[in-house]
């Protein structure tokens, strides 16, 4: 059995250190709805769905969150190997190996794990998945329906058009799709709950979710600053208010606090390290919630992550066009914007959305170094790594390190070996550097 404890980073924002009371509060605030009887949700990150539900008065419970909580403090293997024993597979994504033993092992004890994070998180009273991003979600819930007699809905989420379309002609046919997608939900809920929307609400919280994006947007860009104020150790802790809380006060409250703080070092030139030697991206796959602590590991070297391009980050969502007042519509635009963030570059440039975006930060953050986290159990973030940096290089040459473990499977890493990855990758950036720095080797 792997050691019980706590192994997250340590921060440098001070905003940032407040995450932890954040998303143990967005579990409080489920248990709590579950102990008065009003409706909770399993959900998933990026469906879009956020403000609806809480127009709805449904309370969500995001079950990847919470696997990223429960590697935090390393307590996620029994839940890992109760799931396998069920016949999942041990690459399997393990945000769902450890939701589906986490309710398997509740079940057979008929109360909550003594050691379960925050307290734990209430049963369900439905299963809300969407198609956005990972190619498990539908068949996630319909497994994890197996262990609760409760209602399970999904619906589709816009992804990113082939670039052989004409985006501005498919654009109006999208936006409808996904409105459509958003009104089969409401209806779902309203029938389920015997409510009715309340449409004024939902304007409401859709304005202020919009807010919250902007502002998150808006302090991200400052990390474009010598020295940068802000890691991506810290990133990755400040994406729980928007991902899994975006319709409350609080996480507006949030990207003020972090905006303000990140402007004030921007100021005065303070940065995460007090000589900042090397800057790095952070370039793909979703960090490793039972070590963050590693990310420490590269500051010894003067090596800061000063920007990501992996997913759940800010883009950059514009004012509603005028006229537009239909909260659905809304919600599809803030959807469409973010999945056409890179298309026109990447149709002039590389032809691929992901490794645009890569091109785009390492020179809009003066990226001196490439990190990728080749995660074992999460496909939609690590397949094609390596044709990645192989179409990175046609375009810069830099150097580029893969990590090998996983998101919340701890029996996947090795702490030596990694190591000694990135004690030869720093060794790499430095002679890099003194050579020049990274050099571009074609025309985007």
């Amino acid at each position: 059995m792997v050691e019980k404890s706590k192994t997250t980073a340590v921060h440098s924002s001070e905003t940032v250190r407040k995450i932890r009371f954040f998303s143990r509060n967005i579990h409080d605030k489920a248990n709590k709805a579950k102990a008065e009887g009003r409706p909770v949700a399993y959900c998933m990150g990026g469906c879009a769905y956020h403000e609806i539900l809480e127009a709805m008065g449904v309370t969500s419970v995001y079950t990847e969150h919470y696997g990223g909580v429960c590697a935090a403090y390393r307590v996620s293997e029994p839940y890992l190997i109760r799931a396998e024993s069920e016949g999942y597979a041990n690459n399997l994504c393990g945000y769902c190996r450890n939701t589906i033993g986490f309710d398997i092992v509740r079940q057979e004890l008929g109360h909550m794990p003594e050691d379960a994070p925050d307290g734990g998180i209430p049963a369900p009273d439905m299963l809300l998945s969407c198609s956005a991003g990972c190619d498990h979600r539908y068949k996630w819930y319909q497994a994890t329906g197996r262990y609760w007699d409760i209602p399970t809905f999904s619906f589709d989420v816009m992804q990113i058009p082939p670039f052989d379309t004409d985006i501005k002609a498919i654009k109006p046919y999208v936006m409808k799709y996904q409105v459509e997608q958003f009104q089969r939900l409401i209806d779902f809920l309203e029938k389920l709950l015997g409510k009715k929307m309340d449409w004024d609400r939902l304007a409401y919280l859709v304005k202020r979710g919009n807010e919250s994006l902007w502002t998150w947007y808006s302090a991200y860009l400052l990390r474009k600053h010598h020295p940068s104020p802000m890691p991506s150790e810290d990133h990755f802790s400040a994406i729980v208010p928007a991902v899994f809380d975006l319709a409350s006060r609080e996480t507006l409250a949030f990207y003020r606090e972090l905006y303000g703080e990140l402007q004030f070092k921007v100021d005065h030139n303070k940065g995460v390290l007090d000589q900042e030697k090397y800057r790095l991206l952070w370039a793909g796959g979703l960090p490793p919630w039972h070590t963050m602590a590693i990310i420490n590991y590269f500051e010894t070297f003067g090596a800061v992550f000063v920007m990501e391009a992996s997913d759940y980050g800010p883009w950059p969502f514009f004012d509603v066009p005028k006229g537009m007042t239909n909260p659905l519509e809304i919600l599809a635009l803030r959807t469409w914007c973010q999945r056409v963030e890179y298309w026109e570059d990447a149709k002039k440039g590389c032809g691929h959305s992901r490794v645009q975006r890569i091109l785009n930060r390492i020179e809009e953050y003066d990226i001196d170094g490439c990190m990728m986290h080749l995660t074992r159990s999460c496909r939609y973030q690590s397949l094609g790594q390596i044709h990645f940096n192989n179409l990175i290089q046609k375009y810069v040459n830099i150097p580029l390190m893969f990590m090998e473990s996983d998101i919340v499977d701890v029996r996947d890493y090795n702490e030596a070996d990694t190591k000694r990855r990135v004690d030869a990758f720093m060794e790499t950036v430095d002679s890099f550097k003194r050579k020049g720095g990274r050099q571009a080797t074609a025309r985007r």
